[in-house]
């Protein structure tokens, strides 16, 4: 959670902001992939700079004036020398073998845990440092930056620009034209189908080019589809319902898994037999990525099982057993049983009005005057009340820290028992933390180990921490099936602080 932080992601209205200036101009890759590389490349004798090489280039001056927006919504640049030497060195190879090679690229690692990869016009490429925890090997990497550098070198960007543009002057005219709504709203949702089957074009168009830079580099053509089933994988770990269909998604930018899957494998298949073409390098990329932050980093606070901490703010609360919590930007979901969610956040108080007003003053819907109290929350001043919408009853309280105001939101069914009980758990269980609990809050990070004789899955995968699917993340990170096994000297990637 970091909407107190203005320098950080800018909570809401900053991704918003980013979704209607870039939208336009991400190539819509939503590729998931992973990365981190240990170059071999000397420096240049006459080294130049990104700006010097794309200052008279206007499609470099497009993604520069999205890049700043980019990067806030996603936390901020990750800076780490051994991460940025990797993904330099893959790029470079790729650079030698691309459609353009004159072409300039600006990699930026973002500091996200989300699985993600883009590109903006002019050479602006984006993977996340949750990305990189997915991959297994260089080749992994370099199929990624091979599709998102296929992206720039086709002019995907501008082109979906202009097609979006011409979409969104054709609805203004239906909308303002047409007077039957149901001939707007098809006409809209036409408008809508053309633009996902050209983007749809563009992305198997991307998987092709990036297949031929792979092999024609040396890496292992095969990667590209091996990681396309690595993101399918994470797709169902990560879905609320791992069975739910999503090539029914028919909008969706990408195409689905299998039909890109098929394609990476038909044109790798004319560099060799998988197993036996290109090079993976395995080995240097793992060396590359130990000590990779995983998961949230210590400005959104941290989830560990039942429980949010925040060390720079200094507070800590717990959701009762069955509650999965989820740290964004903007606020701390959970959800439980009985479809009970909760909701915390925080605001600026420099007012310092009584709180019992500021629960009266407008932002609570719904809400019962006549409930509204002041109370103590372990020593600190607080209120509570409760509000009705719909078919939901809350129960609001706030807590007050220094010149901050911390807010729980505890919504439950209309009639539904569950709201007192748990609203009464987040309650007696925030508080501050201790200057030995902030001492002893560590980032979790990768870890590479050696497996040693004795060891399993199972034992490895007890290793793990941060998450309460312990075996099935570690199948996850590490590529493998339910069949695979270790044998002493393999090395494996295992999350802990």
């Amino acid at each position: 959670m970091s909407g107190w932080f203005p320098t950080r992601r800018g909570g809401a209205h900053a991704r918003a902001l980013v979704v209607v200036a870039a939208a336009t101009l991400l190539s819509a890759c939503q590729s998931v992939i992973e990365q981190t590389y240990e170059p071999t490349v000397s420096p240049s004798a006459s080294p130049q700079i990104v700006e010097e090489v794309q200052k008279n280039d206007p499609r470099a001056q497009l993604g520069a004036r999205e890049h700043p927006r980019i990067v806030a919504s996603y936390g901020g640049e990750y800076r780490d020398a051994k991460t940025e030497r990797l993904v330099a060195r893959i790029t470079g190879a790729l650079t030698a073998v691309s459609e353009n090679p004159q072409q300039s690229y600006r990699i930026t690692i973002l500091n996200s845990p989300a699985i993600n990869a883009f590109a903006l016009p002019g050479g602006y490429l984006y993977v996340t440092r949750g990305l990189l925890a997915l991959a297994n090997d260089a080749s992994e990497v370099a199929a990624v930056l091979s599709h998102e550098m296929a992206h720039v070198t086709a002019n995907h960007g501008i082109q979906r620009q202009q097609r979006e543009e011409a979409e969104v002057i054709a609805s203004r005219v239906v909308s303002e034209v047409l007077s039957s709504d149901l001939a707007g709203k098809q006409a809209l949702a036409r408008g809508k189908l053309r633009l996902a089957a050209f983007s749809r074009n563009q992305e198997l168009q991307a998987d092709v080019i990036g297949v031929r830079m792979l092999g024609e580099a040396g890496y292992d053509p095969h990667a590209a589809a091996r990681f396309l089933d690595s993101m399918a994988a994470y797709s169902r770990f990560s879905a609320v319902d791992p069975e739910a269909d999503q090539s029914l998604d028919f909008l969706s930018s990408h195409p689905n898994a299998p039909q890109r899957v098929d394609l990476a494998r038909r044109h790798a298949r004319a560099f060799g037999v998988e197993g036996a073409s290109g090079d993976r390098g395995r080995d240097y990329y793992l060396a590359g990525i130990d000590g990779l932050l995983y998961g949230d980093s210590p400005e959104e606070g941290y989830v560990r099982g039942q429980t949010f901490l925040h060390g720079q703010l200094g507070i800590r609360f717990d959701v009762p057993a069955g509650f999965q919590i989820d740290n964004k930007a903007e606020a701390v979901l959970a959800t439980g049983p009985g479809e009970v969610a909760i909701r915390f956040d925080g605001i600026a108080d420099n007012g310092r009005r009584r709180l019992t007003d500021y629960i009266a003053s407008g932002w609570v819907t719904g809400l019962q005057p006549d409930t509204i109290r002041p109370i103590s929350v372990n020593g600190l001043e607080a209120a509570t009340a409760r509000a009705s919408a719909d078919r939901w009853d809350f129960d609001v309280t706030v807590i007050r820290i220094g010149d901050r105001i911390y807010r729980f939101l505890t919504a439950v069914p209309k009639g539904s028992t569950a709201l007192e009980a748990t609203a009464n758990q987040l309650r007696t269980s925030f508080r501050r933390m201790t200057g030995a609990e902030v001492q002893s809050l560590k980032p979790l990070r990768v870890r590479v180990v050696t497996v040693r004789p004795g060891d399993t899955i199972a034992t490895l995968a007890a290793r793990m921490m941060g998450t309460d699917r312990k075996l099935d993340l570690f199948r996850l990170i590490n590529a493998m099936q339910i069949t695979s096994t270790v044998r002493p000297g393999d090395k494996v990637k295992i999350i802990s602080e």
